[in-house]
């Protein structure tokens, strides 16, 4: 089978830019030939608002490059991760229009929310879903703390949802988990065309030891992580086990200074994939700390992995990846005081977590891995192209 994966770069540090390029390489290592067709947000420097905000509803110039490469290769199946701001849903037509259906993953809640991640204020806002035109993500500017910038957004999702884009030019839409799936089709996304597949780790990692004696968090320090939680958390704890923390972003210099306190709190800055690893396996537990909607949560599975435990927030995805008392404990989001419990309760039960300890990689290899995540594509594929 020949597929195009198509990918507008975020961060190119991870999320869904790891997510894109593990699925090409899960693909082409299964014999299908991968066509890949990227770009990068470095184009919009210098563009400006007008030129920006035409690219972000309708790319000419990527539809006629993907056109021109669709009937060159003739790919069975175009595989779209992300399309904003740059590519535009214009890519989905330049593959409708040459007769290769189009499956969309869905990696945020960008087509209910501005921001995409129903997160506002230090909390869940859920403010647009339902609403005809989202006029609350302009009013409270968004995206990018810019009431223009919010607007080129709730503009793009609406002109293709009056076009029919979301109805007609997709064929299918994947979605991470069931939390979101039922996200997705309450903010209005057409139901019947739906699909879940996990996420997947390719290639997996081993499992560790947990015998560091460590906490550890990872992932972007950023406000919707519930890192104030935490931290406010291991002012308590960081007496009984220290916590390392493995991320860079905004919320750097607080994790620094919380760092320089003493108080059990370790800071490693942006590490590798590799390095993640191994600190996961030495970990006694993960804390997966998110206060907003994840639609998944890779860093859990990598967790599970490894063998080790997540503590993880009652909350969206991570709810539904955690399973408590079996592979790791729930807190209530943005609760210091449950979180303490949950971890004490954790290091006045070792048994209890060792067993989890094996849970963690059982589920993964049941749930979580290439093999099984390639059959699953697979049959999506297939729905589309019969």
């Amino acid at each position: 089978m020949k597929v195009l994966a198509v990918h507008n770069y975020y961060q190119q540090l991870g999320g869904e830019d790891t997510i894109f390029a593990t699925e090409a390489d899960l693909l082409e290592s299964n014999g299908h030939q991968v066509y890949c067709y990227t770009v990068h947000n470095d184009r919009v420097n210098g563009m400006g608002a007008i030129a920006l905000t035409k690219n972000t509803l309708w790319n000419s110039d990527v539809y006629r490059e993907l056109r021109s490469l669709i009937q060159k290769e003739r790919p069975h199946v175009a595989h779209f991760h992300n399309t904003f701001p740059v590519i535009s849903p214009a890519a989905y037509y330049a593959a409708k229009d040459e007769g290769v259906p189009v499956v969309q993953t869905l990696h945020n809640y960008r087509l209910l929310c501005p921001n995409g991640l129903f997160f506002r204020g230090g909390q869940v806002c859920e403010d647009c879903i339902g609403k005809s035109f989202p006029f609350p993500g302009i009013i409270h500017g968004c995206y990018r703390n810019s009431h223009v910038a919010s607007a080129g957004v709730a503009s793009m999702v609406k002109f293709h949802d009056l076009r029919g884009t979301w109805t007609n030019a997709v064929d299918v839409f994947i979605a991470y988990s069931q939390f979101a799936l039922h996200k997705f089709i309450e903010g209005g996304l057409p139901k019947e065309k739906f699909q879940f597949k996990t996420n997947f780790l390719h290639p997996a990692p081993t499992p560790g030891n947990g015998s560091g004696g460590y906490a550890l968090f990872v992932g972007r320090l950023s406000p919707e992580k519930g890192l104030d939680t935490v931290l406010e958390a291991w002012e308590t704890l960081g007496t009984k086990i220290p916590l390392k923390i493995a991320g860079d972003g905004p919320l750097a210099p607080m994790v620094k200074t919380a760092a320089e306190k003493g108080k059990g709190v370790e800071w490693l800055g942006r590490r590798s994939l590799s390095d993640i690893y191994d600190l996961m396996g030495e970990a006694m537990f993960l804390v997966f700390s998110s206060e907003w909607y994840e639609t998944f949560g890779r860093v859990a599975i990598e967790s599970f992995a490894k063998g080790t435990p997540v503590i993880g927030a009652n909350i969206g995805a991570i709810a539904e990846l955690v399973a408590p008392m079996k592979t790791g404990l729930h807190f209530q989001p943005g609760h210091t005081a449950s979180l303490i419990e949950q971890v004490e309760w954790a290091l006045a039960h070792p048994d209890a977590m060792q067993q989890m300890r094996i849970n963690a990689r059982s589920e993964f290899e049941e749930k979580y891995t290439a093999h099984s995540n390639y059959k699953r594509m697979m049959e999506i594929y297939h729905l589309v192209c019969t």
